[in-house]
């Protein structure tokens, strides 16, 4: 056995892998498989078709998530499709005897937020998900990748998957952050410094003293949106924060077998001297409160910058730019510091968890929702909308003026009902600001964090939240 330094990416790609594929992909097992009610009906399809039984159900687990409404989940609910697409999982469960957490479980909510809180999500594990933002569960030290409906399948049949190996790339963010910056801004500036095609072929490593003093949830907003900047996966190192949070989660081992396990965890991380096969350094002091002005991720600025001109861009981009500038209907030069809003959305796998209400409710007990403005906040979770109303949050939201919801994706790409009408703007704390993401075909999103949104609900415009809190 070889004493060379490892980093987690290796260790853990090693210890899944099945064996080498002819065509050069690795054929990976797959530890925990979560499923959710868009991507996987036709994936059982295929099953029946093919004859084949779920070949490991108990490490396949269920949620529904995308298009459940979250103004009202009396069944059967409103959109006949809504209804059809659930009753189909909840067939497709029973028949494969998977657990599903649908509403009358308790714990039904966002995939991605309901894995970590549950426990399904463990240092060391391969965790596949027919969705894109299945990197979130990396912050605990996981290879995390989302697949599509025919890799779903083939999890459901196999527990295994044919991958390509990528490259990894070290990100050390050093330093503190400023008050009122967050993981959201951290995760933009990197996506903005490296691109949205900057990670293609890379599964990102996230480190340095800023990541090292988030906490899980902070860690797993910073992995959630990888994929935006192209990533394959992003991981962060599991350290005694990710044992103390996974400590007594309903998944989890317990007794002796915990500290077992807990042993195993500290043994994943990336050992000193690990290679990598790139290096990225970024000083967390000069990140500030960020806010996309375009029409993908990268197109993103501090809150204190003006939005970018076509002559100030390169030739490479300049399409882009202008692009963007066209649809999203900004004045080039101008501050983005003032733009006024149409809608707030506090939620997603990306932010909507207790803390980023937390935060987010520290702003809203400071004013009321301006006039005009439509403001809604919608849990990750059922744990969370418990949690929260026990600390009251609802009702500091409900006094400010915003809408209080029920767990679901919400907003964040509109296969509900809640949707962008006409050319709104929305400040937003999901993960994507792409043309026609929230519901409208001509709607605009400028992401920001769940604080940044509640400061624009506030004062019907983009603010600084330094300023409010």
């Amino acid at each position: 056995m070889s004493d060379q330094p490892k980093n987690l990416f290796d260790k853990v790609w090693e210890a899944h892998r099945v064996r080498e594929l002819p065509g050069g992909q690795t054929q990976l097992f797959i530890g925990t498989h979560l499923v959710h009610e868009v991507t996987s009906p036709q994936a059982f399809a295929m099953l029946r078709e093919l004859g084949l039984p779920v070949r490991f159900p108990k490490r396949t687990f269920a949620t529904v998530d995308h298009i459940i409404p979250t103004d009202s989940q009396v069944r059967p609910f409103g959109d006949p499709l809504a209804e059809q697409m659930l009753s189909e999982l909840e067939r497709n469960c029973r028949e494969g005897e998977i657990t599903l957490f649908d509403p009358a479980s308790g714990h039904q909510g966002i995939v991605h937020v309901i894995g970590p809180e549950l426990g399904l999500t463990l240092p060391g594990s391969t965790i596949a998900c027919g969705d894109s933002h299945t990197a979130t569960h990396g912050a605990f030290g996981a290879i995390a990748i989302g697949i599509g409906t025919s890799q779903v399948r083939d999890v459901l049949a196999s527990q295994c998957l044919a991958l390509a190996r990528p490259k990894v790339r070290r990100i050390e963010v050093s330093g503190a952050l400023q008050p009122g910056v967050y993981a959201k801004d951290v995760i933009l500036a990197i996506i903005r410094k490296l691109g949205v095609n900057g990670g293609v072929g890379y599964a990102y490593e996230y480190a340095g003293e800023a990541v090292e003093a988030m906490d899980m949830e902070e860690r797993l907003t910073l992995c959630n949106m990888s994929i935006e900047g192209g990533a394959r996966c992003g991981y962060v190192n599991p350290d005694e924060k990710t044992i103390d949070y996974l400590r007594g989660r309903k998944f989890v081992p317990t007794g002796e077998a915990f500290e077992r396990a807990a042993s195993e965890w500290r043994g994943v991380a990336s050992d000193r001297g690990a290679e990598y096969d790139d290096v990225v350094t970024l000083d967390a002091i000069k990140i500030e409160p960020t806010i996309t002005w375009g029409i993908h991720p990268g197109h993103n600025i501090g809150v204190g910058e003006r939005i970018p001109t076509p002559a100030g861009a390169s030739d490479e981009e300049r399409a882009g730019v202008e692009e963007a500038l066209e649809y999203m209907d900004l004045d080039p030069g101008a501050p983005i510091a003032g733009t006024p809003v149409d809608v707030a959305f506090i939620g997603s796998c990306t932010n909507g968890r207790i803390s980023d209400l937390r935060e987010a409710a520290r702003v809203a007990k400071t004013g009321k929702v301006r006039d005009g403005v439509r403001a809604i906040v919608v849990p990750g979770s059922q744990a969370v909308a418990r949690q929260a109303e026990e600390e009251g949050l609802d009702a500091v939201f409900r006094a400010a003026g915003f809408e209080w919801r029920e767990p679901g994706c919400s907003m964040c790409l509109a296969m509900n009902p809640d949707k962008l009408i006409g050319r709104e703007i929305c400040a937003s704390s999901s993960n994507r600001n792409f043309k026609g993401r929230q519901g409208s075909p001509t709607g605009r999103t400028l992401l920001m964090s769940p604080a940044m949104v509640a400061a624009a609900a506030l004062a019907g415009r983009v603010v600084d939240v330094r300023e409010v809190i």
